[in-house]
């Protein structure tokens, strides 16, 4: 490999978005049909490509084969080096493996060459280069070039995996600075990184159990659920991504905010899938709608009901002042109920009233 290739190389691994001219490069010189590089954690594979054209051939790839086999036998060799397809199946077992069989092979495809190269925190990288049948193998010689590249490469993905957590960690930090309890979750719930103003909740409010962190509020931690099993779903998606927790002796209302991390090229290097942030609410002024809607994740017909609930004005009455039926003012009221996670209209009336942000958070209105 050519020193321009080091020096994408390491480039790379301090500004992400440069990983996919850094596999162009390597398809390029591995004269192959595309390049991948691939995190494999937790039974879930994440990936850059070297093209969108070759990125769909991927997409379908993990798809149509999420176990397959040949992943698995280049994690499983754990060889500290490059391996060719031919290395690790032979022909009669391509021919019965439904990953060459019904995909690679009649795509004029599976003649790759790969490395696998486990982080410090337990994620595998995969550098694949995918070759068409027609070009056959790599040879020895281009192997034991890419088996000297591969030290670089392990560390430049260790940096920027490290350099991610680093960016995590600043985010909370940086939410401190404005008195906001916060928090950097990976995809499945579990804290990345949290700063000491969350970290003083615990366990009041929150735990940090071994598979994700949790609320006490058992009604606010289904919602939470809920709400982290749809982030990275399509924006239409309707989870609740602000979860209100009730008052609780001394502590005053607190709204829990979700904001998903979405669409970075260095996604791969990082578990981290979403920004919590904790607004403590004290007692104060009824909110208005635009407050309500922004607390909540309401539409504006929603906050605009729920301002007035809060106001103490009956379903009907608020019906009669929004021009709609009253039907379509408790239709809309349930909707508003289930987004907040609450039961009774009595709860929804004690909580905006609260709802005015304290010092924490700013005055919102």
């Amino acid at each position: 490999m050519d020193e321009r290739f080091l020096e994408s190389l390491y480039e790379a691994a301090i500004v992400p978005e440069l990983w996919p001219g850094v596999l162009k490069r390597f398809q390029s010189q591995t004269r192959g049909a595309g390049a991948v590089l691939v995190t494999v954690a937790a039974g879930r594979a994440r990936w850059i490509s070297s093209s969108p054209e070759f990125d769909e051939v991927v997409a379908t790839h993990f798809e149509r084969f999420p176990d397959n086999a040949r992943t698995a036998r280049l994690l499983g060799r754990n060889h500290a080096g490059f391996l060719r397809d031919v290395d690790i199946f032979s022909s009669d077992e391509m021919a019965l493996e439904p990953v060459y069989a019904d995909f690679l092979l009649p795509r004029g495809l599976g003649i790759g060459v790969a490395t696998s190269i486990v982080s410090p925190s337990g994620e595998a990288f995969i550098l694949h280069a995918e070759r068409e049948w027609k070009e056959g193998p790599v040879d020895a010689a281009q192997i034991r070039r890419l088996d000297g590249l591969r030290p670089h490469l392990a560390r430049a993905m260790v940096l920027s995996a490290r350099l991610d957590f680093e960016r995590a960690r600043s985010a909370t930090q940086a939410l401190e600075t404005m008195g906001l309890p916060a928090a950097v979750l990976d995809r499945s719930g579990r804290p990345v990184a949290m700063n000491p103003l969350l970290a003083a909740m615990l366990p009041e409010v929150a735990q940090d159990r071994i598979a994700r962190l949790t609320l006490t509020n058992a009604p606010a931690d289904a919602l939470f659920a809920a709400a982290l099993a749809a982030i990275g779903a399509a924006p239409a998606d309707a989870a609740v991504r602000s979860i209100p927790i009730a008052q609780q002796g001394d502590r005053p209302p607190l709204i829990l905010h979700l904001s998903p991390i979405r669409g970075a090229a260095h996604d791969i290097f990082t578990r981290a899938a979403t920004i919590l942030v904790v607004t403590p609410v004290v007692l104060g002024e009824l909110p208005s709608a635009s407050v309500v809607q922004g607390l909540f994740d309401l539409t504006p017909s929603e906050a605009k009901l729920a301002a007035l609930i809060a106001a103490g004005i009956r379903p009907r009455d608020a019906a009669a002042t929004l021009g709609v039926t009253e039907s379509t003012a408790r239709t809309t009221l349930k909707r508003v109920m289930a987004k907040t996670g609450l039961h009774r209209q009595a709860e929804l009336v004690g909580l905006l009233r609260g709802a005015r942000l304290g010092p924490a958070g700013g005055q919102a209105d």
